[in-house]
This record gives C-alpha cells, sequence and structure tokens, in this order.
C-alpha cells in the first residue's frame, strides 16, 4: 500500500499517528529524500523511513510528538558526523549504528480534528456539515467520537438522542428548536444541572439567522466559542501504553522493544539491540552464541 493510500485511510479513520518524510539524506545511507512513513501510538512503523538504527531514532521522537502535538525536524547523525546548529523544533540525535550518512526527517503529529456530531437530515444539517468541514472540524454522522453534537432533526428522537449524547460525555450538545419547543424537549428529560449545561437550546449565537446557512453559521460560532474559550476539547485518544526502552549494552543507543527488535536471552538476562550486528557481537562477548 502506497503511504499516501494509508496517510489518506487513518485520516478518515480518525486514528492518531506521525507522518515522517526524509527531507535530506547523506551517503552512505539506504533512504533517500521523499521516503516517508508513518508512526502508530503503539510504536508500529508502516513505510520506510531507514534501517532499524533510524527507526529507533525516528519511533522514540514519534512517541513523543503524538503527546506534545508539535512537530519536528529530526536531524540523525552518526557517531562522526558534523554537528548541525541547535534551532527551535529541531532535535539532532547521534546514532552510532549509521554507517556514516546523515538524515533529516520531518515529523509531523496527525491529531484527529475536534468531532463535530450533526443529527438530522435537514437543509441546516446539511449546510452544517458543509460549513463545519470548511473550519476543520472533523463532521461526524452521530454521537460517536464527537465532542459536540448538533441535532437537527426538526423534533424527530430529540429526547433520546440528547440523553444517548449526555451518557456518551459529550460536552456541548445543541438543540435546533424555537426557544419555547426547546424548553418542553429539556424539562422531560429531568436533567441534573451539570447536564443541563451541557444542553443548548435555542443553540447558536443571535445574528438574526434566517437562512439554512446562516443559521449553520451561527450554530458553528457557539462552537467555536465553546473550544476557544470555554475549554472544549476533543476526547483523548485511547493510546496503547508506550512501548518499553531499553540501552542497547554495545553501542548505548536507547532501544524501543518491539516484537521484532533483536533480542538476546542470556543466564536469566534479556538484552535487546538496535540491529542484529549489535547482537551478534555482543553475543560473542559473553560467550552466548
Amino acid at each position: 500500500m502506497k503511504i499516501t493510500t494509508r496517510v489518506s485511510e487513518l485520516i478518515q479513520q480518525r486514528r492518531p499517528f506521525v507522518l515522517a518524510t526524509v527531507v535530506r539524506a547523506q551517503c552512505p545511507t539506504s533512504t533517500r529524500p521523499g521516503d516517508a512513513a508513518v508512526i502508530l501510538p503503539d510504536g508500529s512503523i508502516e513505510g520506510f523511513i531507514g534501517g532499524q538504527c533510524a527507526e529507533s531514532s525516528v519511533r522514540a521522537a514519534a512517541l513523543g510528538l503524538l503527546e506534545s502535538g508539535e512537530t519536528l525536524l529530526l536531524r540523525i547523525l552518526p557517531e562522526d558526523g558534523d554537528e548541525f546548529p541547535e534551532a527551535p523544533g529541531a532535535l539532532t540525535t547521534v546514532n552510532p549504528c549509521l554507517s556514516g550518512g546523515a538524515m533529516e526527517i520531518f515529523m509531523e503529529p496527525k491529531i484527529p480534528a475536534l468531532g463535530v456530531g450533526v443529527i438530522g437530515s435537514t437543509p441546516i444539517a446539511d449546510a452544517l456539515r458543509e460549513m463545519g468541514a470548511s473550519l476543520g472540524y472533523g463532521m461526524l454522522s452521530g454521537i460517536e467520537g464527537s465532542s459536540a453534537v448538533i441535532i437537527a432533526s426538526h423534533g424527530r428522537d430529540e429526547e433520546s438522542t440528547i440523553r444517548a449524547a449526555l451518557d456518551a460525555g459529550v460536552g456541548f450538545i445543541g438543540l435546533v428548536s424555537s426557544k419555547k419547543r426547546g424548553e418542553a424537549v429539556i424539562d422531560s428529560l429531568d436533567l441534573n444541572p451539570e447536564e443541563r449545561r451541557a444542553v443548548r437550546s435555542p443553540v447558536g449565537a443571535w445574528i438574526g439567522a434566517k437562512t439554512a446557512e446562516e443559521i449553520a453559521l451561527s450554530i458553528l460560532s457557539d462552537v467555536i466559542k465553546a473550544v476557544r474559550l470555554e475549554g472544549l476539547e476533543s476526547p483523548k485518544f485511547d493510546a496503547p501504553e508506550h512501548p518499553a526502552t531499553v540501552v542497547d549494552p554495545v553501542c548505548s543507543m536507547t532501544v524501543t522493544v518491539m516484537d521484532d527488535t533483536p533480542h538476546l536471552h542470556h543466564e536469566g538476562q534479556d538484552y535487546w539491540f538496535c540491529n542484529p550486528g549489535c547482537r551478534t557481537r555482543y553475543a560473542e562477548e559473553i560467550g552466548a552464541a
């Protein structure tokens, strides 16, 4: 599968990942500019970003970026390579196992946009989906994965949808209705004070809106206010525990322990290595070959 296809697939699935792209490669190295890979929260790498040694450096950096959300220019140098000047947004790491080349890799975390669920098949719902997407929100057709839910169903299943959204922990629930009907719907639900604060009816800032597009704009302005001023956030993705890291006893490089990490068990002790060469060397040194 091409990396561009995989990136599109992960974005569609609303899964977090880091896209790593080689922007400079100095011979001798197995990579070339344009090579790319995605790194998932469990540490797995799909694509090509270099050999096992380079992968270890990329993996370690990527797992941190999924938490910070910041982009990074990762500079990987061999042990005797020329130093790069320090710069904001860049990290230089020395990899003693590189064959002599140097690499620069641009790493960009892709965190799913805040999800806005729109319930209903109405002109207002259609306008919300189109306009919300242009603002960069993840427009969803249901409650799952949504931080905000807009109910524009014109009276269909409003009470049950509000209840389901509250039970799912949605922090912004907007009901498109008149003030009188909205109050009747909310009163019928017997909400506690915290739940009542999450439900907004009628939803939307007062701007004299009349058309479906104008009403959608007023509703989305309420969502923007909730995000920018009231602290509405996307739910944290369920990231697996980060893989353990150990130090390669041969080259002293920090290694992420994965299923395919070179490994040696000797006299009750486990050792992991950045590449098979270090494993072979260490096995010979301790007589475990």
